[in-house]
């Protein structure tokens, strides 16, 4: 199937640009596997790979991007997809990323590219400082966004965090419910007990906690119209004394809390502030509290934030390997009480957001505009390919102050797989809300 490679149509190979030809010569030694067809500007085809599956196409329209595809390729095939430069053959973009990948988890980077990874390593530190004023700026670049485009792809309870796929064939529904309620199991949660939540979105699972389990919840975001629509969710609930949002950094937070939860928002904390992170777990946890975070991480150690995703969907992010979070948790005067890992269960969630988001693609362009969608597309189909591929996983790490706050083994968490127990739990709605 070597033979396969280079072989081209079109002009003749004297025409190229010599640009062109460093393209080619890069694509040829990175496409082992798979089958990429090339179309340049000068209107030369080109195809790599031993002519396997996946298959994928693309036609790049403009000279000016082969440049930024040698020198940049993370930041640049994002790029030029959104701009439309760069066309993807029956508009399959996950077929052309999972192709791109497939082969990059065989190879090593190009040189150019390699540098540029060094540098960035080199370079995280400073780029996730998040300030309590470069937070919130970085906070409304994504989350501010109109409440209606994630209706278009979210669950009814607009949950924008990893859901828990239970069984195979369970909706996205079922499974944000499975997520809420194994988070509820792990806290340990007791009628009026105090919660913080930190990084609380559109205030969801502060709400279920109110409704289902008659907790006293308080939710803090940086994001104004997250907390409009918590707010606005909690009276139509008439849950506003159980569940209160609020407009701040969770530096800011004062008093203490029975539970602590955390879901989605560690991402954004920044390496340089896990410290402080920690010691506010640790401040505003009462003696016997229990605190859940639940964040992104890699299960192949300490990396970088892709820079596509970085400069275009959350400026100032990283997701932690585990080392990265235990060697600072060890030094904060929290034990590690429980940890578990979730592997595929985002690829899932991905999924499914990812239809519908595509079912939608009229609506979000109504609502922004062509490259706004291409820009959003191509974040779902990477994330999703990230997990289900590229050794992203979600964790879930319990703490507490005392050894004694949770039990000594995991037997608790058996009725979260019991659909009998979630029921049952289910008839505590009508009491909670009335009270």
């Amino acid at each position: 199937m070597v033979a396969l490679m280079n072989q081209t149509s079109g002009c003749e190979p004297d025409s190229r640009t010599a640009v062109e030809m460093l393209l080619s010569w890069q694509l040829q030694r990175f496409i082992e596997t798979g089958w990429l067809r090339v179309t340049y500007p000068t209107g030369q085809t080109t195809s790599y790979g031993d002519g396997s599956t996946p298959v994928a196409g693309v036609t790049l329209k403009e000279q000016s991007v082969l440049l930024k595809l040698v020198t940049d390729p993370y930041v640049a095939l994002g790029e030029a997809y959104m701009d439309g430069s760069l066309i993807v053959e029956n508009d399959d973009l996950y077929g052309l990323l999972a192709l791109l990948q497939q082969n990059l988890l065989q190879r090593s980077e190009s040189l150019p590219a390699s540098g540029l990874s060094l540098l960035r390593r080199h370079m995280r530190g400073l780029k996730q400082t998040n300030t309590r004023r470069g937070a919130q700026a970085n906070v409304a670049h994504h989350y501010d966004l109109s409440s209606e485009l994630y209706d278009l792809f979210l669950d009814q309870d607009r949950q924008y965090s990893c859901a828990y796929f239970r069984n195979p064939d369970d909706t996205l529904e079922a499974a944000q419910r499975n997520k809420k309620e194994l988070i509820a199991t792990k806290l340990l949660l007791k009628p009026d007990h105090r919660v913080l939540d930190i990084g609380c979105g559109f205030g969801g699972l502060g709400l279920h906690l109110a409704r289902e389990h008659g907790s006293k919840v308080t939710g803090v975001t940086l994001s104004k119209e997250q907390l409009s629509v918590a707010e606005q969710r909690a009276r139509q609930e008439r849950l506003e004394t159980r569940a209160q949002f609020e407009l701040m950094d969770y530096r800011e937070v004062a008093g203490q809390f029975d539970r602590i939860v955390s879901v989605g928002m560690f991402e954004h904390v920044g390496i340089p502030q896990y410290t402080q992170f920690f010691d506010t777990i640790r401040n505003r946890l009462a003696d016997d509290g229990v605190a859940l975070l639940h964040t992104i991480g890699r299960a192949d150690g300490p990396g970088v934030t892709d820079p596509w995703i970085e400069k275009y969907i959350f400026p100032g992010g990283y997701s932690p390997a585990l080392s990265e979070i235990l060697s600072v948790i060890e030094q904060s005067g929290l034990y590690v009480t429980d940890i578990e890992v979730w592997r595929l269960h985002y690829a899932e969630t991905l999924k499914a957001w990812r239809t519908r988001f595509e079912a939608n693609l009229d609506r979000v362009k109504d609502l922004y505009d062509d490259r706004f969608s291409r820009m959003w597309r191509y974040y779902l189909v990477a994330s999703e390919l990230a997990f289900r591929h590229n050794g992203h996983v979600v964790f879930q790490i319990q703490l507490a102050k005392r050894q004694y706050a949770v039990p000594l083994t995991r037997d608790y968490l058996a009725e979260v797989t019991n659909p009998n127990m979630l029921s049952m739990k289910s008839h505590h709605t009508a009491s909670i809300a009335a009270a």
